[in-house]
């Protein structure tokens, strides 16, 4: 039965209570306090002197907060009281509940962090801060106001973890309060909670908040579906209770047999998690039958193992649905003993095994910190301090490579649904990575300067392409090469947020400094053209400082090497800054040197070779060969600054190049060939052959013979009849080597015809 059928034959029955409230109202979240009183009880942990300070920030946050009520029409101090409530259950610090309680305060008050700083410490008033979100900043959209909010909330983060675990406590409670809410609203706050909120909780180890804010955001996204599909787990809760008492009589009696204490309880899958394990595998609610499971806390590590062998003993197990997460933790630090076992009638049920510290850490995460820091006195069971610390590490990281908050959002998210494979170093280092990863995204976990310089991969011993995806168990070794650098196209293949901000912040770093050399030369070559010499950029030179601010201001730009990244890139143009420089120059006293005038308009060949920009190979992305001409050393060729692009060379007979001319002529300008180009250039010949066999093989070997490279060969969709064309893209160093590599081609008896492509 597919969810459509499941839908009609359920919803009826389903939402016979819903009608009077609205489609999308949630069901009654469990109780919460709604005092001071009913906190303090909470509170018991904490000392007298912390509890004061806890009562004081409460009496702060209610008179902030007075005369202000929420949606639902209750005082709005019983929303603080009740997100501290959620953080005295994980047994938070004081700080952390005094946040809590004051966590709206700047935010809708107008109360301010140096207020907060006087009255309760740094400490609370940086995770108070942490918690606001930018809404007093002016934005150009909604979406560029969240993604900042969130930078600067996930920073606040991995600066100190408290924050989150507020915000995560703050978002759980309205969401079980969002029923006075309009429906879009509702909504739009729902997905926001499953794509952000409720992948932070899972990637801290906060299962048990993980799983109730996927249940009810899909609750408030999908009312219907959720009503269905509740009807239908009541139901079936029913119809297969006498089977779990069943299994569960029998487990708890082997068990005994064996002299091993254990906690046995019942685990059943939430409605979302059905849900989409329906939408995954497209079946119906009945074929979903793992439904139930057991969850098994034994006293000691060896009696995980143990256990495994009573249950396996006890029932046959499910072939390959066995897994060790204690062997190997998942990288939020979940570990259990995962089997699927067929019980006496038939149906599949797991059970997850583990210790009661590894409980606490599966359902608590990086909040079992705090929950144990007092009980336990050994530190050997509970080690949750180190829980997401290399992922909240990446996060700054990843921050620090990138400005732009919308991107920053974009790499946080790649990260947050790690469907993790497990890799080991050629040290046995074990790494968690995403499902889907390759030896770059490995590269980068080790270090950054690994990827950067990553020019070959070997897994288990044997070589390996870089876009190789990796699997579970794979043994990783990096090869690198002190001159290589990330090639733009990883970005197409990467996973990992990290691997991805880094490849990025290359680039981007590669391009600015390539601008920026390309933008000296540029202007150097417009002022020797207005007979003058470019300034010093010495600072010690006081008077050429001053001239540079005053070109600085006058362009808008922050400092002279943004000056030059712009004029390499085409935002600015070269020659009109130079006549500001010589304007300037020339009040200064500085008048033009007649001998460079005299050269520029009487010697035009020699000059424009001295002034022109030179083209060696080794430009990078600030210069560009315009794929439509694939000129190369030999050709003459012309420079189109295109706008933010760089500079693109030309052919000087390529159409599309006369065609940019006759649109934009002021952003032509000379550039040149160098007599000693650093690398092979590319470009396009085509070679009309007979059909035969061994063709290609003799084409290919009459342009290695020649001593070219191909780089890209393509026969077409056609089929070969009599004759076919190959078109080959040859790596060589000039003209006078491409004549050569035709000439070789033309005494091939198979080949009937050889020319250079041209636009």
């Amino acid at each position: 039965m597919g969810l459509r059928e499941l839908a009609a034959e359920l919803l009826p029955a389903a939402l016979q209570g819903m009608r009077a409230s609205g489609p999308a109202a949630p069901t009654a979240p469990a109780p919460e306090v709604a005092t001071f009183d009913a906190l303090a009880e909470k509170l018991s942990y904490l000392s007298k002197a912390e509890l004061r300070q806890v009562r004081e920030a409460y009496r702060f946050a209610d008179a902030a907060h007075l005369g202000q009520f929420r949606a639902s029409g209750q005082p709005y101090i019983t929303h603080p009281i009740a997100v501290a409530g959620l953080c005295a259950d994980w047994r938070l610090d004081a700080q952390a509940i005094m946040a809590a309680l004051m966590h709206d305060t700047i935010e809708d008050q107008g109360v301010t962090k140096v207020e907060l700083i006087e009255k309760f410490g740094t400490a609370a008033a940086d995770l108070v801060d942490g918690l606001t979100k930018l809404d007093k900043l002016h934005f150009s959209n909604r979406l560029e106001s969240q993604a900042e909010s969130f930078r600067k909330m996930l920073l606040a983060m991995a600066r100190d973890v408290r924050v989150i675990l507020v915000k995560l406590a703050d978002r759980l409670h309205n969401m079980r309060t969002m029923g006075a809410m309009a429906s879009d609203k509702r909504k739009r706050i729902a997905r926001e909670t499953l794509d952000i909120y409720a992948p932070i909780a899972h990637r801290l180890g906060l299962n048990q908040t993980y799983r109730e804010l996927q249940e009810l955001s899909f609750e408030h996204l999908h009312p219907w579906r959720h009503a269905a599909l509740s009807k239908a787990l009541q139901r079936a809760r029913g119809n297969r209770r006498d089977i779990v008492e069943r299994v569960k009589a029998d487990v708890l009696k082997a068990f005994a047999a064996q002299k091993i204490k254990v906690q046995a309880s019942g685990r059943e899958k939430t409605v979302y998690s059905i849900y989409r394990k329906m939408r995954e595998k497209h079946a119906g609610f009945a074929q979903v039958n793992d439904i139930f499971g057991f969850r098994l806390v034994v006293p000691t590590l060896p009696e995980c193992y143990l256990s495994l062998g009573v249950l396996h003993g006890l029932y046959k197990p499910v072939p390959g649905r066995f897994k060790d997460y204690i062997a190997i933790p998942k990288a939020n630090g979940y570990q259990s003993l995962h089997t699927t076992l067929v019980s006496p009638l038939g149906t599949a049920v797991e059970f997850q095994i583990r210790t009661e510290a590894m409980h606490a850490v599966a359902e608590k995460g990086i909040a079992a910190h705090w929950l144990y820091k007092s009980n336990d006195k050994s530190g050997k069971d509970v080690d949750a301090q180190r829980l997401g610390q290399m992922w909240l590490q990446s996060l700054i990281e990843i921050q620090s490579d990138t400005r732009d908050s919308a991107d920053f959002l974009e790499h946080v998210k790649i990260d947050l649904h790690p469907d993790a494979v497990y890799v080991f170093t050629p040290q046995s280092k074990i790494l968690a990575l995403p499902r889907g990863a390759t030896p770059i995204d490995f590269a980068y976990a080790i270090h950054s300067d690994v990827g950067d310089h990553a020019v070959a991969a070997k897994v288990n011993g044997e070589a390996v392409a870089l876009r190789n995806e990796l699997k579970s168990g794979d043994v990783v070794e990096i090869i690198t090469a002190p001159g290589a650098r990330p090639n733009p196209s990883w970005l197409n293949i990467v996973r990992t947020g990290r691997a991805r901000s880094k490849i990025r912040h290359y680039l981007k770093t590669m391009e600015s400094e390539e601008s920026r050399a390309l933008g000296e030369k540029m202007l150097a070559q417009a002022l020797r053209a207005e007979g003058l010499q470019m300034p010093p950029s010495d600072p010690a030179d006081g008077e050429a400082t001053a001239l540079w601010q005053q070109v600085i201001r006058w362009s808008g730009n922050r400092s002279r090497g943004d000056l030059m990244i712009d004029i390499g890139l085409g935002r600015k143009m070269a020659i009109i800054v130079a006549k500001r420089l010589s304007q300037l120059l020339q009040e200064r006293g500085q008048r033009p040197d007649a001998v460079t005038l005299t050269l520029n308009r009487y010697a035009a060949e020699d000059a424009a070779r001295h002034a022109a920009v030179v083209v060696d190979g080794s430009e990078g992305a600030s210069v560009q060969l315009a794929p439509c001409c694939r000129p190369i050393p030999g050709d003459d060729i012309v420079g189109y600054l295109g706008r933010g692009e760089g500079l693109v060379v030309h052919t000087d007979e390529c159409h599309t190049g006369k065609r940019l001319f006759e649109r934009d002529s002021e952003r032509w300008i000379r550039v040149a060939w160098s007599d000693e180009p650093v690398r092979p250039f590319e470009t396009a010949i085509v070679v009309l052959v007979s059909n035969g066999k061994g063709v290609l093989a003799q084409v290919a070997a009459s342009i290695a013979s020649a001593e070219a490279d191909i780089t890209h060969l393509d026969m077409g969709q056609e089929p070969a009849l009599e004759s076919a064309e190959l078109r080959i893209l040859v790596s060589i160093r000039d003209r006078q080597h491409l004549a050569d590599v035709i000439r070789t081609l033309r005494r091939n008896k198979s080949v009937l015809r050889v020319w250079r492509v041209k636009p």
